[in-house]
């Protein structure tokens, strides 16, 4: 059972990874005996990244890297494979989101979302899938949402980007499953992030955001997930565990989907 869920000799790419949910993933394939290499858009991001893994004991590579320009995606690539041999596990991880209503966003925010959250996977997916080809096996792991299901006030072009991103899920395990290849997903739930720490903020009179408190009521485990949950799902199907999972989407949301909510009193 140990050896099912091993990564060991394995290399993985997590993108975005110097912090959150793909720190959190990252660390876990490590620990489970892969080699790991990280990605962010800022220099000082990817030097923290750099020496938060070392804390961990984590030997992880850094590279700053635009995931939304496909030269910058192929030179990481070549890199990591020169350094490594090979790269077995691609999760891509690295998003962005902009709460505008619709109608006061602006075509370029709407752009840029949809460039980072959807066409940047297709572009680090299509630099390795050729790779993970001719190894005759691999693991993509697409980083999609709630919002790859359901609609919500002021993340119209996030939530187009994470359904779509469920439908590039698979279109990759149907293009590519005959290669030995799964192409799977993990949609997390309302996840304790830096990203969300907003939401979670206490008001001035010391209550808790109505947000906060409306997510809790819609969740049966009654809280929010933390990074750390998403490690298992992660480990599982980046390993041998899951050779014959394909096309889809985990959803690691403590029960919100499934659970149609409290009866008002």
């Amino acid at each position: 059972m140990d050896n099912l869920f091993s990564l060991e000799g394995k290399v993985a790419l997590v993108t975005g990874a110097s912090y959150g949910i793909g720190f959190a993933i990252a660390s876990a394939f490590a620990k489970a005996g892969a080699k790991i290499a990280f990605n962010d858009l800022s220099p000082e991001k990817n030097k923290m990244g750099v020496e938060a893994y070392k804390k961990l004991g984590i030997d992880a590579k850094g590279y700053v890297c635009d995931v939304t320009k496909e030269e910058q995606v192929k030179e990481m690539i070549d890199d990591i494979i020169k350094t490594y041999g090979h790269l077995d596990i691609l999760v891509n991880n690295a998003g962005i989101i902009k709460r505008i209503p619709m109608t006061d966003m602006s075509d370029s925010d709407f752009r840029q979302v949809i460039d980072v959250d959807l066409v940047a996977p297709f572009i680090v997916s299509k630099a390795v899938i050729p790779h993970m080809i001719k190894l005759g096996h691999g693991k993509i792991i697409n980083i999609c949402s709630m919002m790859s299901e359901l609609g919500r006030e002021t993340v119209s072009a996030y939530a187009a980007a994470k359904g779509g991103l469920k439908m590039l899920t698979r279109n990759i395990c149907s293009e590519y499953g005959e290669y030995n290849i799964q192409c799977n997903g993990i949609g997390p739930g309302y996840i304790a992030t830096p990203q969300t720490a907003p939401l979670r903020e206490k008001q001035a009179d010391g209550s808790m955001h109505p947000f906060d408190s409306f997510i809790r009521a819609k969740t049966p485990a009654n809280r929010w997930g933390n990074p750390e949950d998403l490690a298992g799902p992660a480990v599982f199907l980046a390993s041998d565990a899951s050779n014959f999972v394909n096309g889809h989407i985990l959803y690691v949301d403590g029960g919100i989907l499934a659970y149609i909510g409290k009866q008002p009193k």
